[in-house]
């Protein structure tokens, strides 16, 4: 069945986002990146190479005519590093879109949101299409939101903690709250995860260490890509309710008799 992820204009037939850090090579993050069938990969702007023709590029293994190339501006922490950095990488030609990273601790990673919308206002003005990696916050999340962001995407744990979705009640509110897209992003340790915030009702899933730490990297990318898949068909059927005694599968009330 036809389910695409429409943004922006933007048309994504995949629900799983992926990222393309900590891998032992390009190889294996080209690899891993086919195997999770996903049509969006981030690229962090200021660890890879996007200005120099001479050197290594990574995205001469990730096709940009293949896939839609997401840059982020990871590793940035004040709104004016992070709005530089989107603004680089437009000009190399990569991308109007990005992942718009504004760090607000170096050992949680958590974001600093007073900068991160700042930065929001800022690049919507210039014609970005932003997507926003922010706190599982409600109202952080409409702020953003009215700022222009085409998405928001709060995290489910600590960036590269595989906790899951710890605060899965934060996570419907924000569902509820907004109106854009929500891309449940940082967090994912294994497909149960990736299940689940599908189940809740995001609208996508970025993940990145999650798959590239994996024993089995390759053999990960794939079970995300399934796990991601299979919530969204549940979300779409939807759950039965939740009950405190049983209720028979096959009940004796209009049994056909013999």
């Amino acid at each position: 069945m036809e389910d695409t992820l429409v943004i922006a204009g933007n048309a994504f037939r995949s629900r799983l986002w992926i990222g393309t850090g900590k891998y032992k090579d390009f190889e294996e993050t080209r690899l891993a990146v086919e195997a999770s069938g996903a049509d969006v990969v981030t690229v962090a702007v200021r660890r890879v190479n996007i200005t120099d023709p001479s050197k290594e590029n990574l995205l001469e293994t990730i096709d940009p005519n293949r896939y839609k190339i997401l840059p982020n501006t990871a590793g940035c922490f004040t709104a004016e590093d992070a709005i530089r950095t989107a603004r680089l990488a437009r000009a190399a030609g990569v991308s109007d879109m990005v992942k718009l990273e504004v760090i607000g601790d170096p050992k949680t990673l958590f974001p600093d949101n007073e900068a991160l919308l700042e930065a929001t206002r800022v690049l919507v003005k210039e014609g970005f299409i932003v997507f926003p990696y922010t706190n599982d916050d409600p109202i952080m999340a409409k702020k953003l939101e009215d700022a222009g962001a085409a998405a928001v995407m709060p995290l489910g744990a600590p960036i590269g903690s595989g906790l899951g979705i710890c605060n899965p009640y934060n996570m419907r509110i924000i569902l509820e709250t907004v109106s854009v897209p929500v891309i449940v992003d940082a967090g994912v340790g294994t497909a149960s995860d990736a299940t689940i915030a599908m189940e809740l009702g995001a609208d996508a899933v970025l993940m990145n260490t999650g798959i590239a730490e994996a024993r089995e990297p390759i053999v990960m990318a794939e079970a995300m890509k399934h796990a991601v898949a299979a919530g969204r068909l549940a979300f779409k059927a939807g759950r039965i309710a939740k009950k405190l005694y049983a209720s028979a599968s096959s009940p004796l009330e209009g049994r056909i008799q013999s």
